[in-house]
């Protein structure tokens, strides 16, 4: 229960976790209209209910990713305003939250309310706050598979093998292999692919292939940040020397030292393949008219469902969120 117009989003993110759903009412109870903050079922998604007087309709958004549905529940008519772009989950809770403020705090009526909210956002929702989600959960995945690396060799060649920050087609160029590490929060393993050179082997060079999946970790779950801090400790322990080239990659990346409160776990152990196992663009398969008029390409492959090949390198096979 929350006796605010606000629940903090250590607490939302707390079922979402655990996968519970649950509703925050953020109105008093002899209040009109009443407004309610709730967890789906299953923790899938958020949402904000506003009760509808009878002659009340929702107001229409014009925006893609954000819906407001008609719904009746409890004997109340209610706006339902939700969004179809669960990575914007952390960003759309902020979104949520100055809504119900506007409602609750400042006795605005829920049209005026997200039309304001909606106006006085446009120029933040047209710059994304540093590193976009799909790029954190990368970046996430990628200091993972740093650590398993150090691992089997050092911190010094684990962060001299990062070479995926400065441009390079894979992610890792260890000794004797090169690895591209892709990491999701969607409950199948879809990736999106740069170019064609991304699944694309170095001659005499094998290239594996990591495939990652989060979910958001409620209190157990770690933040990017967290994972930042732990590998420069352990990099100026012992490996002090490559702490400039750890921070010159991390800026390459886009990290900075922001705040940070969203905090993934592992929902399953990641699989690793041969790059030959994989559903890809062959460009050798294209005409040479083909390739000499498209300068760059990107697609998703789905690897759902794919067994992991045989026999993978040792050390990648014990990934985990450092």
């Amino acid at each position: 229960m929350n006796d605010g117009p606000h629940v903090p989003w250590s607490e939302v993110e707390y079922f979402l976790g655990r996968k519970q759903a649950t509703t925050f009412p953020l109105s008093a109870r002899s209040a009109h209209p009443q407004v309610s903050y709730v967890v789906g079922h299953g923790g899938r998604d958020i949402a904000l209910h506003v009760e509808l007087d009878r002659r009340h309709r929702p107001p229409r958004s014009t925006l893609p990713t954000i819906r407001i549905d008609h719904i009746a529940e409890q004997g109340m008519r209610l706006a339902r305003i939700s969004t179809t772009e669960v990575a914007l989950m952390r960003d759309f809770h902020d979104m949520l939250t100055a809504v119900a403020d506007r409602i609750v705090a400042h006795g605005r009526s829920l049209d005026q309310a997200f039309a304001e909210t909606v106006r006085g956002w446009s120029a933040l929702l047209s710059r994304p706050r540093g590193l976009d989600t799909q790029k954190r959960l990368g970046l996430m995945g990628e200091l993972g598979a740093m650590c398993s690396v150090a691992a089997a060799y050092d911190w010094s060649t684990a962060v001299r093998s990062w070479t995926g920050p400065e441009g390079e087609e894979h992610d890792f160029g260890l000794p004797e292999l090169d690895l591209e590490v892709k990491t999701t929060a969607a409950e199948t393993r879809r990736h999106t692919i740069h170019g064609f050179g991304q699944l694309e082997p170095k001659p005499g060079r094998p290239l594996w292939f990591m495939s990652i999946q989060l979910t958001r970790g409620g209190t157990a779950g770690r933040t990017l940040a967290e994972c930042v801090r732990s590998v420069r400790s352990v990099i100026d322990e012992n490996a002090p020397a490559a702490r400039d080239q750890l921070d010159r990659r991390l800026e390459s990346a886009g990290w900075t030292d922001a705040p940070d409160d969203e905090r993934w776990s592992l929902r399953s152990a990641p699989i690793l393949l041969d790059s030959t196992a994989l559903p890809r663009f062959d460009p050798s398969e294209l005409t040479d008219f083909v390739r000499n008029r498209i300068s760059g390409v990107q697609y998703t492959i789905d690897v759902t469902g794919l067994a992991p090949t045989h026999t993978p390198p040792p050390f990648l096979s014990h990934f985990r969120l450092i």
